[in-house]
């Protein structure tokens, strides 16, 4: 998906939300456990209650990993579902990063088997393990700029030359290595002013919004430092829409919370 396209589904949906499908077998309701492919099950009901609130889904690869031999099935049958259902962004949330030509079989795997719209990437390694991502048309590179979990302190948080944290230095580096509508990069959503400043550095570039909801990212917060006049995010709710409810509300609760996500960034876009 371009980001010409990209743009036009936020406006039509008039939403940024991501809904995280980072599912875990043992906290489904047990009808879903019943089922003899839980996970999928569970995944697809979601996207039904949630596709027309939601712009994008976003897998984490680890939770299907774990998973052995069903794991890779789910993960295809998911996205395939997803796709039969209408226009969505899809990313892979792998944040893979290796030398060149691992990072070719990588951007191989994710873009051309799983076909995928974006693949999150780490960019510790440096440019070459990030070009393989680009020049694929309509595919994107989602690169980690500044994230929202503790240990981001022991490396983002450290002064470069200029006395500035070296997670600005990587947001400007990635920005100059891939275009606005080939390259995204993370921001987290539980430090809003630094969000605020990532918007600073990279003014054209989507981010992808990982904290809201529960990690405890402030959504009002988040729309008010990085929302643009075609969107400029996506914000990504995980376990807070998965486990919103128990038993027989949990599809219910899930619509709820995606609902009232959805509800606040509409008023925003409504405003830009």
């Amino acid at each position: 998906m371009d980001r010409a396209a990209l743009a036009a589904l936020i406006r039509k949906r008039r939403s940024l939300l991501c809904v995280g499908l980072d599912t875990e077998e043992h906290l489904l309701p047990a009808h879903f456990r019943a089922e003899s492919h839980p996970v999928r099950a569970f995944n697809e009901s979601i996207v039904e209650v949630t596709r027309d609130l939601a712009v994008a889904y976003k897998l984490n690869l680890a939770f299907y990993e774990a998973l052995g031999q069903d794991g890779w099935p789910d993960l295809e049958a998911t996205i395939a579902f997803i796709r039969s259902t209408g226009p969505c962004f899809i990313i892979a949330d792998a944040k893979r990063g290796d030398i060149g030509n691992t990072a070719r079989k990588y951007a191989e795997a994710f873009f051309d088997r799983l076909d995928v719209d974006a693949v999150t990437l780490s960019p510790y390694m440096g440019r070459d393990s990030i070009t393989p991502f680009l020049g694929r048309s309509g595919k994107w590179a989602v690169v980690l700029g500044v994230t929202s979990n503790p240990g981001a302190d022991d490396f983002q948080m450290l002064p470069v030359p200029g006395a500035r944290p070296l997670w600005e230095h990587v947001v400007e580096q990635c920005t100059a290595w891939g275009p606005a509508d080939e390259l995204m990069l993370v921001v987290g959503a539980t430090r809003p002013e630094q969000l605020a400043r990532a918007r600073t550095l990279a003014p054209h570039h989507f981010f992808l919004v990982p904290g809201v909801g529960a990690q405890g990212g402030d959504l009002d917060a988040v729309l008010r430092a990085g929302a643009t006049t075609d969107g400029g995010m996506l914000i990504n709710s995980s376990r807070g829409i998965l486990y919103a409810g128990q038993g027989a509300d949990a599809l219910p609760a899930a619509r709820r919370e995606a609902q009232r996500l959805q509800q606040a960034m509409a008023a925003v876009l409504g405003s830009r």
